[in-house]
């Protein structure tokens, strides 16, 4: 059974898949959550989400030059701290990735069909799924398109608010309510795809030079965007109107004077979350492979199909489970849940980097991803200790099972 991948993936299509999957539904979902939480001090809240982001994404390129494989902090932190701590971040990144995507696949039919969501949310799963299976290079493609369609609603969102007849400065109101870390939190959902491009280690022309390359450029690249719009935006909302809203990027351009720009960030906004759900479905199923290589998850996922080069019964497994959930429930509100289990996979990943020397932007990102995840709302991280708990115990009863 052929489990090796092969590297066709060169830094431009790196720097794509990380922008796929962190512009795209983030941005048109997580203002409105960080903004009730945060209040005023929004934009302080999404510094601090940089910042986090930043120190990850340092700790994350250290770590690929040193272990191109598929699979990310699994790997990492399998190699640098022990089994266990390696299967406690894939089992995180699998679980709160999972429902992420479900969430995505939901946003998608919410966008083009709110009547028959589930039914648009499946079948968008499936599309993207067979997209995945025809080989990472198509995937690679296809994440170009949306990356660019996403760009382009993006910069019409701001140019819109940004030339509204009447605007006001985001800046004039000092952050002095709300919770600036809980708002983080939240916001780091957006920011959280750059693991993707480490998940592709295996995939990429020589990893050690494009991983660190790619990861670096495509987190610069989303910084720029989230803080342009979220300057745009709370420049035509008060931080209250934006807590409000459902749908933050239509209100925005309705409140600055152009409501035939409504249907376009509608189409954007089920583009984007497309582009998340293409990424996701990639990089948890690339994590499942390495997992499965292991034996944490049934074997046979390790499985590579030997014409298209993917770990299909990995990605046919991921499709599988995401296709299930959105067809059934409405985990749109899992964002907090996810971004707990992304903040325990990167702590996994900063304190691996600690134990190679430089430790001060390790040390930095794991104090922050520690602190960030329990200023999340009080049910994400019961749920999400809940998830962590339950993988301890199946990792237990392995061992003790097969030792």
């Amino acid at each position: 059974m052929t489990t090796a991948l092969v590297r066709r993936l060169g830094l431009s299509d790196a720097v794509m898949i990380g922008l796929g999957a962190m512009i795209g539904a983030g941005v048109f979902a997580a203002l409105a959550p960080a903004a009730s939480a945060a209040g005023s001090g929004l934009l302080i809240g999404l510094l601090i989400a940089a910042v986090v982001a930043y120190c990850n994404a340092t700790s994350s390129a250290r770590l690929a030059a040193l272990y191109p494989a598929s699979g990310g902090t699994y790997v990492y932190g399998r190699e640098r701290l022990g089994p266990f701590w390696g299967y406690l971040a894939g089992w995180a990144f699998v679980v709160g990735k999972t429902a992420s995507g479900a969430a995505m696949a939901y946003t998608v039919g919410a966008y083009v069909w709110p009547e028959q969501a589930h039914a648009v949310a499946v079948a968008a799963v499936v599309a993207l799924t067979t997209v995945n299976l025809r080989g990472v290079q198509k995937s690679a493609l296809a994440t170009r398109i949306i990356v660019a369609i996403v760009l382009a609603t993006l910069a019409a969102v701001v140019v819109s608010c940004l030339t509204a007849a009447t605007t006001t400065s985001p800046l004039q109101t000092a952050p002095t309510d709300g919770n600036l870390l809980q708002a983080a939190g939240l916001l780091f959902f957006a920011f959280a795809g750059y693991a993707r491009i480490a998940t592709l280690g295996e995939e990429v022309r020589d990893p050690a030079r494009t991983i660190p390359r790619a990861v670096r450029i495509a987190l610069g690249i989303t910084l720029v965007v989230y803080a342009t719009v979220a300057l745009a935006v709370l420049s035509v909302l008060t931080p209250a109107e934006l807590a409000a809203s459902t749908e933050p990027l239509t209100d925005a351009v309705r409140a600055a004077g152009h409501p035939a720009l409504v249907p376009v960030v509608k189409v954007g906004a089920a583009v984007a979350a497309l582009g998340s759900l293409l990424a996701l479905v990639l990089g948890v199923s690339r994590t499942t492979l390495a997992m499965a290589r292991d034996h944490h998850l049934p074997p046979a996922l390790a499985a590579v199909h030997p014409r298209y080069h993917v770990p299909h019964r990995a990605e046919l497994a991921v499709g599988v489970v995401v296709a299930v959930l959105a067809a059934t429930v409405d985990l749109r509100a899992a964002i907090g849940f996810s971004s707990f289990g992304v903040l325990v996979y990167y702590a996994v990943a900063n304190a691996s980097a600690c134990t190679l020397g430089r430790r001060f932007v390790p040390v930095v990102g794991l104090v922050g991803c520690v602190v960030v995840a329990f200023a999340l709302p009080v049910v994400s991280v019961v749920s999400g200790l809940a998830v962590l708990a339950l993988g301890a115990l199946i990792y237990a009863v392995r061992t003790r099972l097969v030792p």
